[in-house]
């Protein structure tokens, strides 16, 4: 039994108990990690320099790039230093910055997911009123609606969870810092503030989740009523990538806060939180790269002009060796 204030680092769930598997785990968190950083680069380059790209979506798209390039390192570092280094441990204060940041980022896309479903439902379904409802005015008070209210909402969330006195040990069920992990650890008697804490955020994602399929029973009822079947194609091709991204990200996030207990294990915990935390951030930029003329277009001409420069930097790199 220990108490919060005598609490300085917390450990860890390990990846692996023997040492071959850390490393592996190590290498293979290596790809994914650098694997995402160059996609949601691209990305962000491509959008903020191309001026072809600056439609709401692709504004949109930009923030979600943002979010999966934060998730990416605020897990992924601490688990490949773990796995490198044979530890478990991380500290009391890494942990709360991690839990932070961790809520922050995912609070982040589950807003922005649901904010691009209805840029897909007005293009569908309002087309003439695209330009008044999703100007860029109006674009970046919801992106600025959304980072400011889920800033707050971590703040709050972290703030809470680590206020609560945690008698039941130190050690977490996970690779990294999470509510519920911790909560695990807080007196039975002093978590329920907490509790209902994520009871409101339970409802305020589920709502979330009826928007965006209410949205989609509207966009597909609007899809059947096009005439042409080229046009049917082309505009399902638009929800395409935000369809692929959705149930990835909060149908494997949804079953590990919700599954029962009796299917719990810890091999089945681990494989949840990486599909849920590492898997989308890595996917989500080549998901929507491969169904977007406009912006493979541009990763084309930026991936061009990278090997243009690249050109230059070696004829005066073989000039000066002369």
């Amino acid at each position: 039994m220990s108490n919060s204030s005598s609490l300085t680092q917390f450990l860890l769930l390990a990846l692996a108990d023997r040492r071959e598997l850390q490393l592996l785990h190590f290498w293979l968190f290596l790809a994914i990690s650098l694997a995402a950083l160059l996609a949601n680069g691209l990305i962000l380059s491509a959008v903020t320099c191309d001026h072809h790209l600056h439609t709401p979506m692709s504004f949109f798209l930009l923030n979600l790039s943002l979010t999966d390039l934060g998730c990416i390192c605020t897990t992924v570092p601490k688990a490949m230093h773990n796995s490198l280094c044979n530890t478990t441990t991380i500290s009391y204060m890494g942990c709360a910055a991690q839990l932070f940041f961790f809520t922050f980022f995912m609070s982040a896309e589950v807003s922005l997911l649901t904010i691009m479903c209805y840029d897909r439902y007005v293009a569908i379904c309002k087309p003439l009123h695209y330009g008044t409802l999703l100007g860029s005015r109006a674009c970046a008070h919801m992106a600025a609606a959304a980072w400011g209210t889920v800033f707050l909402y971590s703040l709050l969330h972290t703030a809470n969870t680590f206020s609560l006195p945690l008698c039941q040990g130190n050690a977490l069920g996970q690779f990294f810092c999470e509510i519920p992990h911790v909560l695990k650890l807080s007196c039975s008697h002093s978590s329920l503030r907490e509790v209902w804490l994520l009871v409101v955020s339970c409802c305020l994602g589920f709502g979330c989740f009826i928007f965006i399929v209410f949205s989609y029973v509207q966009i597909f009822r609007a899809v059947l009523r096009i005439p042409s079947q080229q046009g049917r194609h082309k505009a399902f091709s638009t929800c395409l990538p935000h369809l692929a991204v959705v149930p990835l990200f909060l149908s494997t996030g949804m079953f590990s806060h919700l599954k029962p207990h009796s299917i719990s294990s810890q091999s089945l915990d681990l494989a949840l939180s990486v599909l849920y935390s590492v898997v989308p951030p890595a996917l989500n930029p080549l998901i929507y790269s491969l169904r977007n003329q406009e912006l493979k277009d541009s990763l084309r001409k930026l991936m061009a002009g990278f090997r243009g420069k690249n050109k230059v930097c070696r004829f005066f790199c073989r000039a000066c060796r002369r």
